[in-house]
């Protein structure tokens, strides 16, 4: 059913993916699906790398753990962004197409009052993807 499924990930926030990467590791394992990572960056030093080459690394590094402790074939894609807190959704949904994921597993937190103002990342993925997308609480 699922092929490939993309799973945004914040290298700087990894405890706060753990339910979200459980749900991409038995989806991937049960449909036989590779895994894509996409992680977004910015070209300036950031506290989990200094420049856009090392968060590739880091983020291919991240990729492999997950694949060789999970069991599933997995690729890591690095977006470059000029400002990644407000480029975030638009980078993430550019990556579903040119990754041609067909399932998107993220993250999100618990809704707040905030949300009716501001949408959670998680909320535009699932209203503009052209995929299906899986988002995980808490």
């Amino acid at each position: 059913m699922f092929k490939k499924i993309m799973a945004p990930v914040d290298l700087a926030h990894q405890g706060h993916l753990e339910k979200a990467l459980k749900c991409t590791s038995d989806l991937a394992k049960h449909y036989g699906a590779e895994v894509v990572f996409v992680g977004v960056t910015a070209s300036t030093p950031s506290a989990t790398a200094h420049n856009p080459a090392e968060y590739a690394v880091k983020l291919d590094d991240f990729a492999k753990a997950q694949a060789a402790e999970h069991g599933f074939t997995a690729s890591a894609v690095p977006v470059v962004s000029h400002d990644p807190t407000t480029d975030v959704d638009d980078a993430l949904l550019k990556a579903t197409k040119d990754t041609g994921a067909d399932l998107v597993v993220m993250a999100s937190h618990l809704p707040n009052v905030l949300d009716y103002i501001w949408p959670s990342n998680g909320g535009k993925i699932a209203e503009h993807a052209k995929c299906s997308v899986f988002v995980v609480r808490g």
